[in-house]
Order: C-alpha cells, then sequence, then structure tokens
C-alpha cells in the first residue's frame, strides 16, 4: 500500500509539473507576441519570484519589474526567480525554474542602489522579454502651482526630479528632442506663447518660434532634425514643419479650423494631429513634406484629441473627451479604438508598451504608468503635486 500510494503521489506531481510547464511556456510565449487589439489589457503577467532584497532595491525592483507585465509570487509559483544581495554593490541571478537556465549573473557596481536596481531590472526586462527596458529613462513635465507652471526633469518614476525652468510664469508642452539632452516647450515668458529649445547641459535657450499669435505644441521628428508646430501667424492654428533651429518653414495645412498637438511616424515620413472634419474633432495624417489630409478612424470613442505614434509605429495612444477624459489606443492606420483608463496627455515609453498619462486624484493632476498588455497602473512620485504634459525621452 505504502509503494502504491507513493507511486500515485509521484504521478500527480509529474501531471503537475507538466501542467505548470505547459502554463508558463503560454505565458511566456504571449510574452514574446506582438501587441494586437484584442491582447489590449488581457495578456496575463508573468510570475516572477524575488529573493535576497530588501528595502530600497527591492522597492524599485518590484516597481520597476511590475509596471511592464511581472507579477511577484513565492517561489513554488514562479516561472523565473531572481536572487540577489547587496553589500556595498547589487548582485543578482535570474533563473528560469522551468528549464534550470541561468538567464543572468552580473555585479552592478558604481551609482546609488536605486540606480543598480534599474538597471537590474532594464537587464531582466531584456532577457526575459526581449523588450529595451524603461527603468533608466527620463521624463520631463510641467509642475503648476498657484497659476505659475515650471518644467521639471525626472527618473521615469518620478523620483530624482530638477527644475528646469524657474520664470515664474506659465511654460507647457515640453518635448525630449530625441538622442539629446534638450528640450523645447512654450513659454509666456515674454507675454506671448513662444517656442524655445532649451540645452539641458548648458542651459541655453532660443527661441524656435516667435511669431505673432499662438506658437504652440512644439512636436521634434524622430532623428531630431525637424520640429512640428501649431502656429497662428497666418490667421487660424495649423500645423507646420521647420528645421530644428525653426528656420526653413514650411506651412502644412490650410483650414479654417484649429489643428493640434501633432505627433511624428516613427520614419518621420508623417504627422498625426487633431483637428476637426466635417465638423467634428478627429485624428488625421498628412505627410511630414505636405500633401493631403487623411482621416484616422478611432471606431468607439468620440472627439479623439493629444496623439502620440508609438515607437515601433504601429499604435497611436490619445485622449478621448466623452464625459470625461479617457486614455486610448487605436492602430496607426486607424480602426477600433480601445479604452484603457481614465486620463489625458498619454505619451508612449521607448518600449512601446508603456504609457505616461495624467490621471485626476482629489482634484489634481497625478502623473501614472500604464502597462498596455495587462492594464497595471502605477502612480509615479506623488510629492510634487499638480503635475500634467508629460514627456518621455526616448
Amino acid at each position: 500500500m505504502g509503494m502504491k500510494r507513493r507511486t500515485s503521489n509521484l504521478q500527480q506531481r509529474g501531471i503537475w509539473a507538466g501542467l505548470f510547464l505547459a502554463w508558463a511556456l503560454t505565458v511566456s510565449a504571449q510574452a514574446a507576441e506582438e501587441l494586437t487589439i484584442e491582447k489590449v489589457g488581457q495578456t496575463e503577467r508573468i510570475p516572477i519570484a524575488l529573493q535576497g532584497f530588501e528595502g530600497e532595491v527591492l522597492r524599485v525592483l518590484r516597481f520597476d519589474l511590475e509596471i511592464v507585465g511581472f507579477r511577484m509570487v513565492k517561489p513554488e509559483e514562479a516561472q523565473y526567480q531572481l536572487r540577489g544581495r547587496y553589500q556595498n554593490h547589487l548582485e543578482a541571478w535570474l533563473q528560469d525554474l522551468i528549464t534550470q537556465q541561468t538567464l543572468l549573473a552580473r555585479a552592478y557596481k558604481g551609482g546609488t542602489p536605486r540606480q543598480q536596481a534599474h538597471a537590474l531590472a532594464d537587464d531582466v526586462v531584456k532577457k526575459i522579454l526581449g523588450i529595451p527596458g524603461i527603468a533608466q529613462t527620463k521624463i520631463a513635465f510641467r509642475r503648476n502651482q498657484n497659476g505659475i507652471s515650471e518644467i521639471y526633469v525626472a527618473d521615469y518614476d518620478g523620483h530624482n526630479p530638477i527644475q528646469i525652468t524657474h520664470d515664474r510664469t506659465i511654460n507647457a508642452a515640453p518635448a525630449w528632442v530625441p538622442g539629446r539632452p534638450a528640450l523645447y516647450y512654450v513659454t509666456y515668458r515674454y507675454g506671448n506663447p513662444d517656442i524655445v529649445l532649451h540645452d539641458l547641459r548648458t542651459g541655453q535657450r532660443r527661441f524656435i518660434a516667435r511669431y505673432s499669435g499662438s506658437n504652440i505644441s512644439p512636436a521634434p521628428s524622430p532623428d531630431g532634425q525637424k520640429v512640428a508646430m501649431i502656429l497662428s501667424k497666418a490667421g487660424s492654428p495649423d500645423l507646420y514643419v521647420a528645421n530644428w533651429d525653426g528656420s526653413h518653414l514650411v506651412q502644412l495645412t490650410h483650414t479654417p479650423v484649429d489643428e493640434a498637438s501633432p505627433t511624428w511616424s516613427p520614419d518621420g515620413k508623417q504627422i498625426c494631429f487633431s483637428t476637426r472634419i466635417a465638423s467634428r474633432r478627429t485624428l488625421a495624417v498628412i505627410s511630414a513634406s505636405g500633401g493631403k489630409i487623411r482621416r484616422i478612424v478611432t471606431a468607439g470613442v468620440l472627439n479623439p484629441t493629444e496623439p502620440d505614434w508609438s515607437p515601433d509605429g504601429r499604435w497611436i495612444a490619445f485622449t478621448s473627451q466623452m464625459g470625461g477624459f479617457l486614455i486610448c489606443i487605436v492602430p496607426a492606420t486607424g480602426g477600433e479604438a480601445r479604452i484603457l483608463a481614465a486620463g489625458e496627455d498619454p505619451v508612449w515609453g521607448p518600449n512601446s508598451r508603456t504609457l505616461l498619462y495624467v490621471r485626476r486624484v482629489h482634484g489634481r493632476r497625478q502623473l501614472s504608468l500604464l502597462d498596455v498588455f495587462t492594464k497595471e497602473r502605477k502612480d509615479v512620485a506623488s510629492n510634487l503635486g499638480d503635475c500634467s504634459q508629460p514627456t518621455w525621452a526616448r
């Protein structure tokens, strides 16, 4: 009887191990697949166990991994195990518990414990998901207080904020220049909404657009050599493109309605923006050299504004105004839109998976991160108060 019971237990353990292996491989395959409209918000989170970490390092790792689709579990429930220790520097080992393969064994030296934890998180994401990590990236945004708004730069999770402007006026719409420590933004310092380019290394600012009327919504091209913007110098707000320094200005649209919020396709050939067609607010696309305007269909939602094109070129995130503000995404070619969360001002992270956006919390605006695959949401550090108009360095 004892031998039969033991055999039965071993068989059961083998069955459960096989089921777990099949489930884990399915989860892994889902993680590697491209996001489709059917998978938005539906992807299973990947179970991972963290061992040996504590304090700030543990908090950072949990934040960084959970926002890109991982779920913290006990070792017996995990597909991956990340072990580590901190003794003057961080050491870590990543193991696939299904194959028993060691995927990562590395020491992280230099910088703060927080920076070392961010670097480790990015390595884990790269090893398991095969996509760039976002934990060491930077964001910029405007902070609003008593009718004054200044531009800030911070880590992607809101830590280590640095105030960039000290104008005691309205500064708005920051936009990172790709591959450079520089920002475009709009300033009212001289009484008119003007566009400036701010070098973050030297602090030097130069005017890019200072025409009569409004000069707003700067959007640098993916290679940083051009900048799109909305100017009302000819009457109604229209879309223009210039060289990065504001020279060789070209008007792309000539409509009686107000264009807004340009965003470039990753190949730099097209610009998506918000406009009105047949008196209805819509998204549209135009060639970066000008030409015919093509409407982007956003089926299922109304009044789309504030578009942002994903770095992989496949998606456009935007704000829909239907009673309240809603964060949505739609295929870049148009089609069925999906509502992800209540909020506004969405911007894609470099991984084409995570969105940074603004949500309303007790009357103030809070920057938040959203994983499009799983709908996992995390607030960035909230000690800065009312923040809006985020931009993400790429």
